[in-house]
């Protein structure tokens, strides 16, 4: 498809499109395959986010990507998106010279990596120019060529919810052909009027694509398309893939992206990406049932119920090995003990963990599963107190660890147990979903 064929923007294809796809493709949420498969790249890419923009459609006198939902910046979002896939070295974030003492403060309290904060220009294309001469190192030395990637990605830091699948394709094929970029069906048929604002022409809408955001480049494409565009190109310009082809002669590989990629441009946009996070953060939990054939039974059938809840369980026996990568990746946690003071089961878990020193951005949920015999006297009357996992989550919630219990009674009446099974399902998905405060140390009744 020919560069003249696709619809150039910076902006979302239609205002009043569906708030959101539905969907928070992050580590930290769920997933329609829960463990995405490793990608292998076997070159150096980094990133350029430029975030200098002012939010002037936005309305608020905060830059959109400055503004907060759920307790943390927009613009932290995406550098998390980025920061998530292990094959990305670096992320250079251009901003406003007079927000550089900001995004380093964002930097530094929610413990991002692998960033390093640049000072803008004046227009979209000066700033992405800025980072993009970040990226190749001092000088024109042998050293400085080594330090400069092979890929660059530029993307706009508000657009948090990009998928590490899609940045795979977009590296491979700038690496291959010096240029790759993003497209998405048009919603909404072009127009072109005439001065009086009567309708002069119409585009056929098949015919031509939404240019939209990440795009890639190979380093010494972007870098010679901006050493040879003109004041005209920098001031006035939005297109890098323009300048790619214009400059240097590179017909980009365009690739039709999902439909995660829309752009933070109005208020009410904010508010769609925090119901986003929000519906996500439920979607999946990790269940941890330790060596007992009780818990591995009971952890398969929540397996099952939770999902006709849609939620997904990954079932592990520990945390222990591979298995730690949990606690970076997971949100919420279930933790399975057949005897009352295995409490400590779950102590063990919130300290691994506070071990962590995650940059805990939302809340992590732990909800201790206690599972006992029919026969077995109240768990008031037993080794651990209520208000054993009363202080135990006071302690906890000073860390953002929500911590909640669950009992039930293993019953050998099949339907009676299948019953107790899909109300602890029940349980689990509202507190996963709502993360009550005032439910934080309760012990719940299956």
């Amino acid at each position: 498809m020919a560069l003249n064929h696709i619809i150039m923007q910076s902006d979302n294809c239609d205002p009043d499109r569906p708030a959101h796809p539905g969907i928070f493709p992050t580590s930290e949420a769920g997933k329609s395959g829960h463990k995405p498969a490793e990608r292998s790249v076997d070159f150096p890419v980094s990133v350029v986010l430029p975030a200098g923009g002012t939010g002037e459609r936005t309305g608020l006198l905060t830059p959109k990507q400055f503004c907060s939902f759920l307790g943390r910046p927009l613009i932290s979002y995406t550098v998390q998106a980025f920061e998530r896939v292990s094959w990305i070295q670096n992320i250079v974030v251009v901003v406003a010279k007079e927000s550089m003492d900001l995004m380093t403060d964002i930097i530094q309290h929610y413990q991002h990596r692998k960033v390093r904060v640049v000072p803008g220009g004046s227009t979209r294309h000066r700033s992405i120019c800025n980072g993009v001469m970040a990226l190749g190192g001092e000088g024109e030395g042998e050293a400085a060529a080594a330090d400069r990637p092979k890929v660059v990605i530029i993307h706009d830091a508000v657009r948090p919810f990009v998928e590490e699948d899609f940045l795979y394709k977009i590296a491979m094929a700038a690496k291959e052909q010096g240029a790759a970029g993003a497209i998405r069906p048009l919603v909404s048929t072009v127009i072109a009027t005439t001065v009086e604002g009567y309708l002069d022409h119409s585009l056929e809408r098949a015919k031509y694509r939404a240019s939209e955001m990440p795009q890639g480049f190979t380093y010494d494409v972007i870098y010679q398309a901006y050493q040879k565009c003109t004041e005209s190109d920098f001031e006035f310009g939005t297109e890098c893939l323009h300048l790619a082809l214009q400059y240097c002669g590179t017909n980009a590989k365009l690739i039709q992206g999902p439909p995660t990629l829309w752009k933070v441009t109005y208020k009410r946009d904010l508010a769609a990406a925090e119901s986003i996070i929000k519906d996500t953060l439920s979607q999946s939990a990790c269940i941890v049932t330790g060596r007992s054939a009780q818990a591995v039974t009971l952890a398969d059938a929540l397996q099952k119920a939770v999902g006709a809840l849609n939620m997904e369980l990954e079932v592990i026996p520990d945390l222990m090995g591979e298995n730690a990568s949990y606690l970076l990746k997971e949100w919420n946690f279930i933790q399975v003990s057949v005897n009352c003071s295995s409490l400590s089961e779950v102590e063990a878990l919130l300290r691994d963990l506070e071990a962590e020193n995650r940059a805990l951005l939302h809340p992590v949920v732990v909800i201790w599963v206690y599972l006992g015999c029919q026969d077995e006297p109240s768990i008031r009357g037993s080794r651990v107190e209520p208000s054993g996992i009363i202080e135990l989550a006071s302690a906890a919630k000073l860390q953002n660890l929500l911590l909640y219990g669950i009992q039930l009674h293993h019953s050998k009446d099949t339907e009676c147990w299948e019953r107790s099974v899909l109300k602890v399902a029940e349980i689990t998905s509202a507190l996963i979903r709502d993360r009550s405060p005032a439910l934080v140390g309760q012990l719940l009744q299956a």
